[in-house]
């Protein structure tokens, strides 16, 4: 079979299944569909207003496949295509990337990551000076990339708020910093194995630039210390998720840093964080006292009162550490890993709601989240049945 028939074999394929979509969405089953007045047979007979339509229930690979076919087709991913996921890809995807970049220039999220590396810099930068509305792209594991990625992404999408260039080895701290002069939106940042990247001095450059970053991942990054930790939680004050795992450089003082600049804080990684000791998690417990709310009426001023009080104390509940991770940090004694369990009840050593990890420290066994204690007093109050 010639490769020009499989082709128009595969796009009548795609014309069969979205029409499929119309019929599902209220068309006349059969071979043709009606809209209006307007009778359906072919593509150039879809109304541009469907295209959109039938663009948002279809498939990736669907897209794709039906960006070639006409022009008015490739008019509706111009007007009307927001969301891309290539990630499905197992080859081709850098000369894709460039000959798709000009006609998608409206995308806000793109998604490219790989299982094995193919995108090169010349299709990144294809999307630096194509789509400029582009809030939220996933590079991780494109380790053909260099620093003209970053540089073109600086220019040319100043609006990123959400950006996942993890394993992205190649990068330098230079290229990170240069980045982040640029985009100053950014809100969500993974670094996870940027090994050369996320070093003290790229950090400095996101405490300075990022104000509004609410995550950031630099696990596994080893060159990180105090430092760039610290800069982050003076200039980074809505940071919500930060994982630090094994960043084996920090200390105490990144904690406690952390402790007192970001009161949002909801998830820390410290595994294999081994400097890591009881001060800080007594700066973290601590911290819980230091940023909560006023105090609401004391119960005995009234009913009502007492109901505000009530419901006010569900809502802190709801806030501060959900998720704590110090395994293989085997300095910290229970009593201090305890008062933080304590001091943020959405931390969880009970079966099934694990967020207090623990695992390699033997001599955290006796620390116990306060359902696991409420678990353990009503099993020894309920009476044994004779037998």
């Amino acid at each position: 079979m010639s490769k020009d028939k499989l082709k128009g074999e595969d796009l009548n394929l795609c014309f069969e299944k979205l029409m499929m979509v119309v019929d599902g969405c209220g068309g006349i089953s059969g071979e043709k569909v009606k809209m209006e007045g307007v009778v359906i047979i072919d593509w150039k007979d879809i109304p541009m207003e469907l295209l959109l339509r039938i663009m948002s229930l279809v498939d990736d690979r669907t897209i794709i496949m039906a960006s070639g076919v006409c022009s008015g087709w490739r008019d509706a991913i111009g007007l009307g295509l927001t969301r891309l996921s290539l990630a499905w890809m197992k080859k081709n995807m850098n000369n894709l990337v460039l000959s798709l970049a000009p006609k998608f220039t409206k995308l806000q999220s793109l998604n490219l990551r790989q299982d094995k590396p193919q995108l090169e810099d010349n299709a990144v930068e294809a999307i630096a000076n194509n789509c400029r509305d582009l809030q939220d792209l996933d590079l991780s594991k494109s380790f053909k990339l260099t620093d003209r990625s970053l540089y073109a992404l600086a220019h040319g999408c100043p609006n990123l708020l959400k950006l996942n260039i993890s394993g992205c080895s190649a990068f330098s701290d230079d290229a990170l910093e240069y980045l982040t002069n640029f985009c100053r939106k950014l809100k969500i940042l993974n670094l996870c194995g940027c090994v050369k990247a996320a070093s003290d001095k790229a950090l400095l450059a996101i405490g300075r630039n990022c104000s509004q970053l609410q995550s950031l991942n630099l696990g596994w990054c080893e060159d990180v210390g105090d430092a760039g930790v610290m800069s982050l939680a003076f200039g980074c004050p809505n940071l919500r998720v930060l994982d630090l795992c094994g960043c084996v450089c920090i200390t105490d003082d990144s904690v406690i840093a952390l402790a007192n600049g970001c009161p949002h804080l909801t998830s820390l990684g410290l595994y294999y964080c081994q400097n890591i000791t009881d001060r800080a998690m007594y700066s973290l417990a601590h911290s819980r006292v230091r940023h909560r709310p006023p105090t609401a009426p004391s119960m005995w001023e009234s009913s009502s009162a007492s109901s505000l009080s009530s419901n006010r104390k569900g809502e802190d509940n709801n806030e501060g550490l959900k998720s704590l991770n110090i395994s293989q940090c085997t300095a910290l004694t229970p009593p201090a890993v305890q008062a933080v369990c304590d001091s943020f009840p959405a931390l969880h050593t009970c079966p099934g709601r694990h967020s207090l990890i623990i695992s390699g420290c033997l001599n955290l066994t006796s620390v116990h989240c306060a359902c696991a204690f409420q678990a353990h007093r009503v099993s020894s109050t309920v009476p044994h049945l004779a037998h």
